[in-house]
């Protein structure tokens, strides 16, 4: 039987605790999960892919079956290449799954032998988004128990920087 293997991708601009709940969830059904860091053109992000990747990497290192990526321009290109079969997409409220809709019959209609896997965030995490967390944090707030320690402190190095600068 051939391995499963999906990918999560996302621009994980930071990685938060609800996509780790995610990926926790997703390597119970799943051979292998790999989360694809996605360079978005119409995102500023805030860290680089490279240090997207070490977050994501330090935050998942200890489950084996999951592996860190980065790639661009079509997903559907990388899930091949990967030899994936689902796309796997985290959702917070109804009003990701309108987006999320659209992107995976898009998707279905450039190929049509991957599959998209919506899950729902795990209900302490559905209000955490990438973009909230960033802004809190540059504001001087907590994001402790929202985020991995280590990104909480990177977030703290940006911010304090963009302060200085």
């Amino acid at each position: 039987m051939a391995e499963k293997i999906a990918v999560y991708p996302g621009s994980f601009d930071p990685i938060t605790y609800g996509h780790l709940d995610i990926i926790k969830r997703a390597i119970k059904v799943f051979d292998r999960v790999i989360v694809a860091v996605a360079h978005n053109y119409d995102k500023q992000s805030l860290f680089t892919p490279e240090e997207k990747i070490e977050m994501i990497t330090e935050a998942v290192k200890d489950y084996p079956t999951v592996s860190v990526d980065a790639f661009h321009g079509l997903l559907m290109e990388y899930m091949k290449k990967a030899k994936a079969t689902v796309a796997l997409r985290g959702l917070r409220a109804t009003s990701d799954f309108d987006y999320e809709y659209h992107m995976a019959a898009m998707n279905r209609s450039l190929d049509d032998s991957i599959d998209t896997l919506f899950m729902m965030t795990g209900k302490d995490y559905f209000f955490i988004s990438s973009r909230t967390i960033k802004e809190v944090a540059s504001l001087g707030g907590l994001v402790t128990g929202l985020v991995p320690d280590h990104v909480a402190l990177k977030l703290q190095e940006k911010s304090i920087h963009k302060q200085k600068g």
